[in-house]
């Protein structure tokens, strides 16, 4: 069985509160995109369940990635067979496009398709939250607002599709810990729920993400990049999550890999 867990991209992304738990209450629209990993699970004769990977380098012991996490749920809680994963990354880490979380999600549902566990959708959501916040959102793979630290779904009224999307990632990592500690949590004037209702020519300087003012101030190049994503013609353009990936949206086809030889570039259409 192989599958594509798929990255995605925040529209918005603002720091509300901070929680007494040292978390943050935030508000912002995932939207997921067409940059993937690829995934494989297939039977095995040895005795132990491994991971192995291809790709870009992830460094680490591969028993420690999410996969393998999400795997020893599932195989704790039903005492299943050992199986052979294998992991090929195309989704940069450390970019706030959810890769690592996409693929622990599509293991779950993977796992549950291929030995026919008894787990519904709620239950499948469940273990989702468990290895991460925003885990669950792979599992339903649509536009949604999420409130909360990340982990409260709405439906959101919402597609993109007749723009491209270009997405650009330097080679500067943002610590996501560090983003945080940057930033002074505010209700915002006008939320994102409200915000993502007007037409995307109006999205410029309304639909922001909290934590550009602080990564632009310490990482000045991804700044960079989003302005001369708008130079290039882009109709709207953000940072997503806490960085370093930016990504611009436009109305017509482009070619900018010239423009960043020194960064991760992918472009694709807007398919929903």
């Amino acid at each position: 069985m192989i599958r594509f867990p798929n990255a995605k991209i925040n529209l918005g992304l603002r720091i509300v509160s901070r929680r007494p738990d040292g978390y943050h209450n935030i508000e912002t629209v995932f939207y997921p995109i067409q940059l993937q990993d690829a995934l494989e699970v297939v039977s095995t004769t040895e005795g132990d369940t491994r991971l192995t990977l291809s790709g870009i380098v992830i460094d680490g012991d591969s028993r420690d990635n999410l996969v393998m996490k999400a795997w020893r749920r599932l195989s704790e809680r039903f005492s299943l067979p050992p199986v052979s994963i294998h992991l090929h990354k195309a989704i940069p880490f450390g970019a706030g496009l959810g890769g690592g979380s996409a693929d622990a999600a599509f293991l779950l549902a993977m796992v549950r398709d291929y030995f026919h566990l008894p787990l519904s959708d709620e239950e499948l959501d469940r273990e989702a939250a468990a290895l991460g916040a925003d885990c669950p959102f792979f599992l339903h793979n649509k536009p949604l607002l999420a409130r909360g630290i990340g982990d409260e779904f709405e439906p959101v009224s919402l597609s993109l599709k007749g723009y491209r999307l270009v997405l650009v990632k330097p080679s500067v990592a943002v610590p996501t810990a560090v983003a945080y500690s940057l930033v002074t949590p505010a209700e915002p004037e006008e939320p994102v729920s409200e915000t993502i209702a007007r037409p995307v020519g109006e999205w410029r300087d309304r639909l922001v993400n909290d934590f550009e003012k602080s990564v632009f101030a310490r990482f000045p190049e991804i700044g960079a990049i989003k302005e001369s994503l708008y130079e290039a013609g882009a109709v709207y353009a953000s940072m997503s999550g806490s960085g370093s990936s930016v990504f611009g949206l436009f109305d017509q086809e482009v070619d900018l890999t010239d423009r960043y030889r020194n960064c991760f570039v992918w472009s694709g259409p807007c398919e929903v």
